[in-house]
C-alpha cells in the first residue's frame, strides 16, 4: 500500500536529531515558556522574514488569536466583518466566528481553488475589517491588487498560511506578505510537530505583545492580568522538534515540488483535471497535490484496489456543514463543484520515485 502520507517515515528521517532534542529537553527539566520556545520563535521569525513570532498551541488558536488581539486594541468589535475564501477549511471561519465576528464568504479562483482575489471588492461593506486569506493546499495567493484594495478601504490582512510555510510572492515569503499570519504544525503539514502546535507571525510590535499576553492567561507578568485571555501556549518539547525540522523545509518542499512536477507531465488520461503548475514554481509548496475528477468515488475505490491511498480535501465545504447552518442557503457553485470532485493523491518527502511511477501509471489507465 502506498500511504498518503507516511509520518512515520517522515520523522524517522530526523530520529536521531530529535531523540537528542527530546532528551534535552526532557532533562532541562523545563517544559513550558523555556529556551525551546524561544529558539524556536527565534528562528521561525528568521526563516519568514518577520520581526515577531509568537508560538501557539495549534493553527485553529494562532487565527483565533490574532482577531482577539485586534478586537482588544480596538480595531474590530463583535459584529464586524472579515472576508475569507469559501473553498477553506473549517478553521479559517471557526477563527472567526469564535471571535463574534461575522465570516463573509468569497469564491474562489476554478485555475488556482484559491480565493479570487478580483471578487473580494464586491463583498466589502462598512463592517468589514480584515480580509483573510488561505494559501490552500500550499500555494501563494497575492497581488498588488489586493494590497491596494486593503488600504483603500482601511483593511487588515491576515494570512492563513498553515498548509504554505516556505511557498513564497515575489520573493517574499507567505507568512510575512499581509499585517499577521497563522501557522499550524499539526503533525501531516509540510512542518509537523509531534503533536498539536501552532505560530503567530507579524512585523506589528503592538500586536505581537498583546497576543503573546492573550495565549498566557491575558497576562505578561505572572499572576497580573490584563486581559481575558486563553491557555494556548506552545510546549517546550513541540518547539525542540520544530526546530530540528525547521533546518530541512526547503529540501523537503523542494521533494514535494519535484513530485508534482512529475504528477503533472506525466498522468495523462483526460479524465483528470490537473492542479495548474505556477509560472513560479517556487511560490508552491504543495502541501497537498489535488486533482479534479467527476468520477471522484469510482477513481478512489480504483486506486484503493492497486493499493494507493487517496484523501478527499474536503467533502463537504464549510457554508454547508450543520456548525454554519446560518449559510446553508447560501449558494456559492464554484466552491461546491471543487468539494464534489477533488482528490488528493500521495506527495510528501518520503514518497519513492518507483512509487510516483506507480500512482503515474495507474491513474493512466483509469478509463471508467
Amino acid at each position: 500500500m502506498i500511504k498518503f502520507l507516511d509520518l512515520q517515515k517522515i520523522n524517522l528521517a530526523h530520529q536521531r536529531e530529535i531523540e537528542d532534542k527530546l532528551v534535552n529537553t526532557f532533562r532541562s527539566g523545563w517544559y513550558l515558556l523555556g529556551q525551546e520556545v524561544k529558539k524556536f520563535e527565534s528562528n521561525l521569525s528568521q526563516y519568514i522574514g518577520s520581526d515577531n513570532t509568537i508560538g501557539v498551541a495549534n493553527g485553529l488558536d494562532a487565527l483565533r488569536l490574532i482577531l482577539k488581539a485586534y478586537i482588544t486594541l480596538g480595531v474590530m468589535k463583535e459584529g464586524d466583518e472579515v472576508i475569507l475564501p469559501a473553498n477553506t477549511y473549517i478553521a479559517s471561519l471557526l477563527a472567526v466566528s469564535d471571535n463574534r465576528l461575522v465570516p463573509v464568504l468569497v469564491e474562489p479562483d476554478i485555475t488556482t481553488y484559491n480565493i479570487d482575489i478580483a471578487k473580494i471588492e464586491a463583498a466589502i461593506t462598512p463592517k468589514t475589517k480584515a480580509i483573510m486569506i488561505v494559501h490552500l493546499y500550499g500555494r501563494a495567493v497575492w497581488s498588488k491588487d489586493l494590497e491596494a484594495l486593503a488600504q483603500k478601504y482601511g483593511l487588515k490582512l491576515i494570512e492563513d498560511n498553515a498548509q504554505a510555510i516556505g511557498a513564497m510572492y515575489n520573493g517574499k515569503k507567505t507568512g510575512n506578505l499581509g499585517d499577521a499570519a497563522g501557522f499550524s504544525f499539526y503533525p501531516g503539514k509540510n512542518l509537523g510537530a509531534l503533536g498539536d502546535a501552532g505560530a503567530v507571525t507579524t512585523n506589528d510590535a503592538e500586536l505581537s505583545k498583546t497576543i503573546r499576553a492573550l495565549a498566557n492567561y491575558g497576562s505578561n507578568e505572572k499572576y497580573i492580568n490584563i486581559y481575558q485571555g486563553l491557555n494556548s501556549r506552545l510546549d517546550e518539547l513541540q518547539a525542540a522538534v520544530l526546530d530540528v525540522k525547521l533546518n530541512y523545509i526547503d529540501q523537503e518542499n523542494r521533494v514535494r515540488r519535484s513530485i508534482a512536477e512529475r504528477y503533472i507531465s506525466g498522468i495523462k488520461t483526460v479524465n483528470i483535471t490537473l492542479p495548474e503548475l505556477p509560472l513560479y514554481s517556487a511560490e508552491h509548496v504543495w502541501h497537498l497535490f489535488v486533482i479534479r475528477c467527476r468520477k471522484r468515488l469510482e477513481l478512489q475505490n480504483y486506486l484503493a484496489g492497486v493499493g494507493i491511498q487517496t484523501l478527499i480535501h474536503y467533502p463537504i465545504p464549510a457554508h454547508l456543514q450543520k456548525a454554519y447552518s446560518s449559510l446553508n442557503h447560501n449558494v456559492y457553485p464554484v466552491t461546491e463543484s471543487i468539494h464534489n470532485e477533488v482528490l488528493s493523491l500521495p506527495i510528501s518527502p518520503v514518497l519513492e520515485n518507483s512509487e510516483v511511477d506507480y500512482v503515474i501509471a495507474n491513474i493512466n489507465q483509469f478509463n471508467i
